[in-house]
């Protein structure tokens, strides 16, 4: 089998663009996917760059067409989509309780809802290989809860149920399916964050330090490795120590 190959949703910035340099490094061919076109195609030219294999797709998450024709198009462009990392995802934050049906329904829609159609246009190709990793970013908040955030935590709890089903579901067809749980990483999204609350977070984190976007990728690149074939369903908590 030629090499494979690693299909990355919100993978034009943050934890998303360095999970694609980092895959690229370990040898995998990139699918660049997301909406922000121009930011896909200055990833896809850093990974060429530096001598790895990269495609773009100009991907919306919330539309069933665009992810299947996009996988179809990778597959049919790379032969195969071996790992798929489910990494889009947006807040939309505010007090429950005044949290407008539209801001829940998106968050939803893009970072729950999303995985899923990902996942099942990505697993016929991996069923017939008898290989394959999926690997879905959720987050800390989805294991603790966090204040103002009922949209996007449930979202993020939701994909660790869906991990769990998946995992149960695939595992006689060697396909791995795993969640990773970030902290307090830092991203373009954390960095709208006001200083006070960042300096409250920070004191939440016993390590003492905010996340890096490398601190994640590393833990997907062994998720999507050889060595991690006997994990799957599993919630892997990269936070410093802020939940435990």
């Amino acid at each position: 089998m030629s090499h494979r190959v690693a299909f990355i949703t919100g993978a034009s910035r943050g934890i998303g663009r360095t999970t694609a340099l980092t895959l690229s490094g370990a040898g995998f061919g990139i699918v660049v996917a997301s909406p922000e076109v121009e930011n896909n195609e200055l990833v896809a030219a850093e990974i060429r760059a530096s001598g790895g294999d990269a495609m773009t797709l100009d991907f919306d998450v919330t539309s069933p067409e665009s992810v299947k024709e996009g996988v179809s198009r990778a597959i049919k462009e790379k032969g195969h989509v071996d790992v798929l990392v489910n990494n889009a995802g947006i807040a939309r934050d505010g007090l429950a309780i005044r949290m407008k049906l539209s801001d829940w329904d998106l968050v939803m829609k893009i970072n729950l809802q999303g995985a899923f159609l990902c996942s099942q246009a990505v697993l016929p190709g991996m069923m017939k290989s008898r290989w394959g990793r999926i690997v879905n970013i959720s987050s800390v908040v989805g294991q603790a809860g966090s204040v103002g955030q009922a949209n996007y935590s449930a979202s993020k709890a939701g994909l660790i149920g869906l991990t769990k089903t998946l995992a149960q579901e695939m595992a006689s067809r060697n396909i791995t399916v795993n969640a990773i749980a970030p902290g307090y990483i830092q991203t373009d999204m954390t960095a709208v964050l006001p200083e006070e609350v960042k300096a409250k977070i920070l004191a939440s984190v016993p390590l003492g330090r905010i996340g890096k976007p490398d601190d994640i990728a590393n833990a997907i690149k062994f998720l999507v490795s050889e060595e991690a074939s006997y994990i799957t369903g599993h919630v892997l908590a990269v936070n410093g120590g802020m939940y435990m």
